[in-house]
């Protein structure tokens, strides 16, 4: 009997035992590798589509943050998501989920949802800023983007912070022309004019006042001249390769004394734009406003437009020229002139010309 019990022992030790252990070991992984797996498959379906926008309130616990994602079909089980809790905290005991707003996918695994929780990837929001667009247009299109409003947006333009970027002209009545045109990514719950408005200024004070800096000794404009002139040139300056040739005009209409006499800084003082259509009409040229260089000599009190850093290197490096004037062909290139008389028969061959083919 002492020999049968022994045997019995050893089989259910040595063999039943690991036996059952080993089935419930490779049932709990094929059970794990389930529930963590995408409940829904990576196709040729475009990600973006799959994208699902959660929102995770501040004090959310762990479990409820499960429940919710699980409701939401981007984890198989709210059980599965509170063991990854636990084992995670295990590892950071100072760690948590962290609340914002999240776009998550049913094609990702839960160890990649929880992670991103974890550690706060809260969803982007990206806008691009074109060259030349002022303030009023980007108010407009954040408008559009349902950023905020457009009110907002200008009154924010409208408070200089000399106390984080002292470099900023005194007495500058707004920010025109120094909110850098760029692509930029904002987290989506920290979106508000102000944190835009600093990103831009961040990204002038990379890229753009550094040009300036270095080349300052070549130029005897003050920065928010610089800028100014940087601005017209932008406006006037649709062909890259022009605008050297553009900054240069400017130049050296200054250098004489002459008037700018350039339709842009009239059509910002008078908040339209024309078009080949419905140019300018002699009333608007001639109706009195800081920004009319057609009346006022010198520069316009302030920029009139966001330069990109091509027009502003332009301003500082402008081509050494004789030419005095130039009239847009409407393809976007110009005809150059040196004298009065030369740039009149240009503006009447350019005017035939389009009458001819209209």
């Amino acid at each position: 009997m002492k020999t049968l019990k022994s045997i019995s022992n050893r089989f259910f030790y040595f063999v039943l035992l690991p036996a059952t252990l080993g089935i419930c070991a490779w049932q709990g992984w094929e059970w794990w590798s389930w529930v963590v797996s995408p409940p829904k498959a990576q196709s040729s379906e475009d990600v973006a589509q799959t994208l699902v926008k959660i929102e995770i309130p501040p004090g959310t616990p762990g479990q409820q943050i499960g429940r919710d994602l699980e409701a939401s079909g981007l984890i198989r089980s709210a059980d599965a998501w509170k063991l990854w809790t636990h084992w995670r905290q295990l590892l950071d005991r100072d760690g948590e989920f962290k609340a914002g707003t999240y776009e998550l996918s049913p094609t990702q695994p839960l160890t990649k949802i929880a992670e991103t929780i974890w550690k706060g990837k809260v969803m982007q929001l990206s806008f691009t800023i074109p060259e030349g667009w002022s303030i009023q247009k980007m108010a407009a299109y954040f408008e559009s983007l349902g950023f905020f409003s457009a009110d907002d947006f200008i009154a924010a333009s409208s408070k200089i912070p000399w106390d984080k970027y002292p470099w900023l002209p005194s007495e500058l009545p707004h920010l025109e022309g120094y909110l850098y045109p760029d692509t930029y990514k904002l987290p989506s719950d920290g979106i508000s004019p102000q944190t835009v408005i600093q990103q831009m200024l961040n990204r002038f004070e990379q890229v753009a006042l550094p040009v300036y800096e270095k080349g300052q000794y070549k130029t005897q404009l003050s920065i928010n001249d610089w800028v100014t002139l940087g601005s017209i040139v932008e406006k006037e300056a649709v062909v890259a390769e022009e605008r050297d040739r553009i900054a240069g005009v400017f130049t050296e209409r200054l250098r004489r004394g002459m008037r700018l006499e350039t339709d842009p800084t009239v059509e910002y003082g008078l908040g339209i734009r024309q078009t080949a259509d419905q140019p300018l009409t002699y009333k608007q040229v001639r109706q009195p406003s800081p920004y009319n260089t057609y009346l006022n000599p010198g520069l316009p009190p302030t920029p009139i437009a966001s330069p990109g850093i091509g027009s502003l290197k332009a301003t500082l490096e402008p081509e050494d020229t004789e030419y005095l004037f130039f009239v847009a062909r409407y393809d976007g290139t110009h005809v150059f002139s040196k004298t009065l008389t030369e740039h009149e028969a240009a503006k009447n061959a350019i005017r035939r010309e389009r009458r001819a083919k209209q």
